[in-house]
């Protein structure tokens, strides 16, 4: 249902300029922004991304993915229609392409942003994930979820492309305590034509979140002639070794699906080489995913020792007790209990 927007001003012509995200959109009278769901009725902005969620599940924290934040834990995950790229590749085209202005049917139904965070706590969640879409896109039905699930003592995860203005990002980053973020190539060039976006934003905004003390981790889609030449994955892993080593890289084995179907799947060669690429930059801890048999385990930096044991989403041991390797007493990056 619509709701009054944030993060706007409206200029004398009725005009409104919408700052959530980078695009900046200048919306007129009777339009929409780039993602269909931010809508200038007559010189004021509404969400229509409020108050209704197309998915609600409760997933285990390894699904978003996010390997170091509650090992082992379920996060309440919901999201709304809508995004603000347009990606030829996007495996959750069928929610994130829908929006209002598409004339999108809704599918979903009405949750309050209470009934969010009861419904996470009957399905013992310790977490509450605002991923399947863009979270960004309905920011203000996930601020107020994410205050409340905050008080109630609940942890708060966006799994986004990392997009969002700086201003939103800090107003929510008191009650934000784990990001994962889609870093999908570093070309900006491949932004602009596959995802309708930019490539420096997102670098700026991986930053600004260690800075903010919010957890990252950052997941990179692997396409086979896309995005896999060696140059892209060596300087994606350094610049995040340079942000910080400690950031866990997912490296995701792509599927054709939406847009882009005449791309094969990424050769597991070429996921191992992208991890080789990545311990060669510094990066302590580096997952291979969407494949069979994926590198889900946790190493200790310090000493080897095997932290973490995982099979697929299913938590086997954890020898981490108060952030610290059971065995040589290291600490280990991350949200653990």
């Amino acid at each position: 249902m619509p709701q009054e927007a944030l993060f706007y001003k409206t200029r004398p012509d009725k005009t409104v300029h919408c700052s959530l995200c980078r695009h900046h959109c200048k919306i007129k009278p009777g339009k929409y922004g780039i993602c269909g769901m931010r809508h200038n009725p007559d010189g004021h902005l509404v969400t229509h991304a409020y108050g209704e969620v197309i998915a609600a599940n409760a997933d285990p924290i390894e699904k978003k993915p996010l390997y170091h934040v509650l090992p082992g834990s379920t996060s309440f995950s919901i999201a709304t229609m809508g995004c603000n790229f347009q990606c030829g590749f996007c495996q959750n085209w069928q929610i994130s392409q829908s929006n209002i202005q598409k004339g999108g049917r809704r599918k979903g139904y009405r949750l309050s942003p209470q009934q969010i965070v009861d419904q996470a706590r009957q399905h013992h969640c310790r977490s509450i994930s605002y991923t399947y879409t863009e979270p960004t896109i309905y920011f203000e039905y996930a601020l107020a979820t994410a205050r409340l699930a905050h008080a109630q003592g609940m942890l708060n995860v966006f799994v986004t492309n990392g997009f969002m203005e700086t201003e939103p990002l800090k107003t929510i980053q008191p009650y934000l305590d784990a990001c994962n973020v889609d870093l999908k190539a570093f070309s900006d060039q491949f932004y602009r034509r596959q995802c309708r976006g930019r490539l420096q934003p997102v670098l700026d905004n991986i930053r600004l979140m260690r800075d903010l003390d919010i957890w990252v981790e950052v997941t990179t889609l692997v396409i086979p002639g896309q995005n896999d030449a060696e140059e892209q994955l060596e300087r994606i892993a350094g610049f995040l070794a340079d942000v910080d080593p400690q950031i866990p890289w997912h490296l995701s084995r792509f599927h054709p699906d939406y847009q882009l179907t005449d791309a094969p799947h990424t050769p597991i060669e070429t996921l191992t080489k992208a991890a080789t690429i990545g311990r060669q930059a510094g990066l302590q801890f580096i997952y291979l995913g969407n494949v069979m048999e994926p590198s889900t385990d946790t190493a200790c930096p310090s000493c080897g020792a095997k932290i973490i044991e995982r099979g697929g989403y299913r938590l086997g041991a954890l020898r981490i007790v108060n952030g610290k390797c059971d065995h040589c007493k290291a600490t280990i990056a991350g949200i653990f209990d």
